[in-house]
């Protein structure tokens, strides 16, 4: 009887839980962002009569599926997926592991417990449906926290990539070239990914008839890039005039190095103070080794 009250709580939360989880689950009427987002991934698809869809494997399949059910629900996740597009990751397949790992999550939590009941740590029946739930949701995030790790790092190298592309396309401009060749030329000097992004994006832009510095404005709000962005509007104002592209050009470009150097030198410095912490916490290990004999001694203990 003593148990009564605690297990009308448990069986109230979980009456709650799986209330909320049927509801958030359960379709209802399709909101106007549901809707805009459904038509962006319409039109992100391409035209009809394209080439023919390829095999499609169950992790595939699962990941259409939880797709749908977001742009369904309206969630965009537009952060999530600039941290995608910048580590060329489908979207769709990163929906599938964060599906995949969930379920490893739900199996692993009792798993554990049952290691823990044979070794005597534990008997409460309860206790495996936390854990599953626990760590089906911890399993559930882990790819969020991989991609935005990843990708600061691959940001960083972009905005040093395009630093230095800023300063070719002025080179170009100076030389003569237009401002369409110099961007396409610039592009052309390595085939490292960055300068490849914005190659295939020109050239692209150069398919469908769209202005390239238009082109690179899409890019960078994909890719989550402001520099992106600000280059695209400084050159459709000052398109026409050459002189003005070029200072504009070396003057972005200049702000990036600067911008760049203080990041260097702010992480130099976050690991010099650590290392200044590492001596200073080995000479106190020094000092108290040295002088814990004597004061023994001292007071005799």
């Amino acid at each position: 009887m003593n148990n009564l009250p605690l297990t009308i709580l448990f069986g109230a939360l979980a009456g709650l839980g799986i209330f909320a989880l049927v509801r958030a689950l359960t379709p209802n009427k399709r909101g106007a962002v549901a809707t805009v987002a459904q038509i962006d991934a319409l039109r992100a698809a391409g035209p009809a009569g394209g080439p023919a869809p390829r095999a499609i494997d169950a992790k595939g399949r699962i990941g259409q599926r939880v797709a749908a059910f977001y742009l369904q629900r309206g969630w965009e996740q537009r952060s999530l997926r600039a941290d995608l597009a910048v580590l060329d990751r489908s979207w769709e397949a990163f929906l599938a592991t964060k599906v995949l790992l969930s379920a490893v999550g739900l199996v692993f939590g009792p798993l554990l417990f049952g290691i823990a009941w044979q070794l005597g740590l534990g008997s409460n029946p309860i206790i495996p449906v936390w854990l599953a739930l626990a760590f089906g949701g911890l399993f559930f995030f882990l790819p969020d926290l991989e991609v935005r790790r990843d990708a600061v790092d691959k940001r960083r190298d972009l905005r040093r990539v395009i630093g230095a592309y800023l300063n070719l396309v002025s080179m170009n401009l100076a030389g003569g070239r237009g401002l369409p060749e110099a961007l396409m030329a610039a592009a052309d000097i390595s085939d490292g990914w960055a300068l490849l992004r914005i190659r295939n994006t020109l050239a692209d832009a150069r398919i469908t008839g769209t202005s390239q510095w238009v082109a690179l404005g899409r890019l960078g709000e994909d890719l989550g890039i402001e520099e992106l962005q600000d280059l695209s509007t400084t050159l459709a104002l000052v398109a026409d005039d050459g002189a003005k592209i070029r200072e504009s050009l070396a003057s972005r470009a200049e702000t990036m190095r600067h911008r760049e150097l203080s990041e260097i030198e702010g992480a130099a410095g976050e690991k010099s103070q650590s290392m200044i912490v590492a001596q200073l916490l080995l000479c106190a290990g020094f000092l108290v080794f040295l002088i814990f004999p004597a004061a023994m001694r001292v007071f005799q203990v």
